[in-house]
């Protein structure tokens, strides 16, 4: 029996497009549903009723919704190219650098996007602070478990998708020569 994989996402979800590179490293066949956030579909509200967001991962009719748990479960239950270290200090170092991802850098990011003059000024200083911090992480290695990518590279992942559009939106470049490893 064929496995039935499909992903709720949008084109412009960092969140979704996790998952998208996740199952594309591992090799696995699904089916794209393009959501439109501001009209959420019956299918979604169904399958993620808590929520009510993207992306919500259905495999073999059961959903699994929240980016990092899909990242997890993608790469327990297909374990060809993991995306998680075996060793339990590497593993919580991945989550620890994915949550700082989702719960510093991006609302950093997101203020500097909605702010206004002096206020935008403070969220980017604390923007810039953050992105320090993250490239830090990276001094001589390739990607922040090492040699291999994984979960944390995966929550990064916005960064090169995202920000020439931010650029045009806002006007500056955040991601500039003060950051070689995160920019390349």
């Amino acid at each position: 029996m064929a496995e039935e994989v499909k992903l709720l996402k949008t084109w412009s979800s960092p969140f979704g497009l996790r998952a998208v590179w996740a199952l594309k490293l591992k090799c696995i066949e699904y089916e794209s549903i393009d959501e439109d956030p501001s009209n959420k579909s019956a299918l979604l509200l169904q399958l993620n009723p808590i929520y009510k967001k993207i992306p919500v991962l259905v495999h073999n009719g059961k959903p699994i919704s929240e980016s990092l748990v899909i990242l997890e479960y993608i790469d327990q239950t297909w374990t060809q190219n993991p995306i998680m270290p075996q060793h339990p200090l590497e593993k919580a170092r991945q989550r620890f650098w994915a949550k700082f991802n989702d719960e510093k850098l991006l609302p950093s990011i997101w203020s500097v996007f909605t702010k206004e003059r002096k206020e935008r000024k403070e969220a980017m200083e604390e923007l810039v602070e953050n992105l320090k911090l993250a490239e830090e992480e990276l001094q001589g290695k390739r990607f922040f478990g090492g040699d291999k990518i994984g979960v944390a590279d995966f929550a990064f992942g916005w960064l090169a998708n995202l920000m020439s559009v931010f650029k045009q939106v806002t006007g500056f470049k955040v991601i500039d020569g003060r950051f070689p490893l995160l920019s390349a």
